[in-house]
């Protein structure tokens, strides 16, 4: 459609392997394999052969392997995968929260690379890079014309490697090269704050093996400051998941012990389970991160009033918590229909440097309602600013994806009228996004999560304080569909 759309990404993270995947992590593979279906393998050795020998040039036979098996998997949904050395070692990443390079958040809009922010304490910040930076080359290449991947990854590699950027600054109207050591960095998926004396935000943007950890942090020194608060909400907004372990540990932080927090059920004896709000289906290695909370707080969260802060980016592990305190009645969700990603992926380890990550179990809230397709339904439903959901035509759902894992249910149908209707609200959304771009940061419409502007957040801090909210009046459910063909 030829329309240029802000992209955002993080150095920290690089591909998004771990996005809109919660995982159960296996290094050992299942035994006992099935019966092979020996006339269709050999038509796969026979296509083999006819390729290596026949195609118009040769062929690198490891890759053809390789190539059959992503795409055998990759058939299934939209979150099987094989992970070759290279991805396997990014998801790794992902999921860790931990990432080799310079350490900077960064966007880019039809052009330079632009520094959004440096993370604090990175080797980015300490070397004096600053928010509106553009970034013109990393090493000899240009950055005009690549792809925002392509830069995360340039700018990625070994510990103590050195890259050269070429900045821009705007406001000293010169060029200058920064020469950056690569390190270690550790990404923050947990912000937090008051709001005001009585109230605290606290935000999860991923679960990671650190965001537990990083919440009890958050959360402790929240009530050093203010010991008796009266509110707090809990801010799921655009988190595409991550660790189940994680999740079942932040929903044990508000929940009673032991009551269920979600359950799963597949194919395999072993995904059928129930979790539950207790040590030992989060804990590793036996030692319990909530533990090192102060016994005020720990007992505090599990009566403070709670509002849950979702959108259609909340996915997975975030839908798992939301739906948990939901259906126990823990808390009052707010916002819009989360994403409806609501399968397991088990990551098994095919040898010491490649993987599959694949789709064993569908999740169900402890009230047994199915995630999939569907997602959490808020009990409030909230638009993103005053002025509506500007910009929520272009949200891609999980029922949108193709391959989408069903939920059981029948799904409605969509028309093609409905479909030419959905693609024109995405076309004006486009166009909105695209002028809202060009708008100075301040005067945009949809501003950064947490900040007094911030209209949802508002509208949860009104909720706990027994004020009016001001509830969408377009907002509604939205179930599963097929399309007709």
């Amino acid at each position: 459609m030829g329309h240029k759309l802000k992209i955002a990404g993080w150095i920290s993270v690089g591909a998004l392997a771990g996005a809109l995947t919660t995982v159960s992590l296996q290094t050992v593979a299942r035994g006992g394999l099935a019966p092979l279906p020996l006339e269709e393998l050999q038509q796969l050795a026979a296509v083999f052969g006819m390729v290596k020998s026949d195609y118009v040039e040769p062929v690198d036979e490891k890759k053809l392997i390789t190539d059959a098996i992503s795409g055998m998997v990759a058939s299934l949904d939209p979150h099987s995968q094989y992970f070759d050395k290279k991805s396997y070692k990014e998801f790794r990443e992902g999921t860790t929260g931990r990432f080799v390079g310079v350490g900077i958040e960064i966007t880019q809009e039809d052009g330079p690379v632009k520094v959004v922010s440096p993370i604090e304490g990175s080797p980015a910040d300490r070397a004096g890079l600053k928010p509106g930076d553009l970034i013109t080359r990393i090493d000899t290449t240009a950055v005009k014309g690549l792809a925002l991947n392509d830069a995360v990854k340039k700018m990625r590699g070994e510990p103590n490697t050195k890259v050269t950027i070429t900045i821009f600054r705007k406001d000293e109207n010169r060029s200058f090269p920064v020469t950056i050591t690569r390190e270690e960095i550790k990404t923050q998926s947990v912000k937090s704050k008051l709001i005001e004396p009585g109230y605290g935000w606290i935000r999860l943007s991923q679960f990671q093996e650190r965001t537990v950890d990083d919440f009890v942090r958050k959360i402790d020194e929240m009530y050093k400051h203010d010991p008796k608060l009266k509110g707090l909400v809990l801010d799921l907004r655009n988190d595409p998941g991550g660790l189940l372990d994680a999740a079942v540990a932040v929903s044990a932080a508000f929940l009673p012990e032991n009551v269920t927090v979600v359950s799963t059920n597949g194919q395999l004896a072993e995904s059928k389970f129930t979790y539950k709000a207790s040590p030992e289906f989060y804990a590793r290695r036996g030692n319990d991160p909530l533990k090192r909370m102060a016994d005020s707080t720990r007992a505090a969260l599990k009566t403070v009033p709670l509002v849950v802060l979702v959108n259609e980016g909340s996915a997975s592990a975030s839908e798992i918590v939301a739906g948990a305190l939901q259906d126990h009645k823990r808390g009052t969700i707010m916002g819009n229909q989360t994403f409806g990603k609501g399968s397991v992926q088990t990551v098994r380890s095919l040898g010491p440097d490649t993987g599959l990550k694949l789709t064993t179990a569908r999740y169900y809230t402890p009230s047994g309602k199915t995630i999939q397709a569907k997602g959490i339904v808020p009990d409030v439903m909230v638009d993103e600013t005053p002025e509506g959901n500007l910009f929520a035509a272009l949200r891609t759902r999980e029922a949108d994806l193709e391959k989408h894992l069903g939920n059981g249910v029948d799904p409605e149908k969509v028309t093609p009228q409905q479909e030419k209707a959905r693609e024109d609200a995405r076309e004006e959304a486009r166009k909105k996004l695209e002028e809202e771009s060009k708008k100075p940061a301040a005067d945009r419409k949809v501003p950064e999560f947490g900040s007094e502007k911030d209209f949802p957040l508002m509208q949860a801090l009104n909720s706990l304080k027994g004020r009016p909210v001001l509830v969408s009046k377009t907002l509604v459910e939205r179930k599963e569909e097929k399309k007709e063909n």
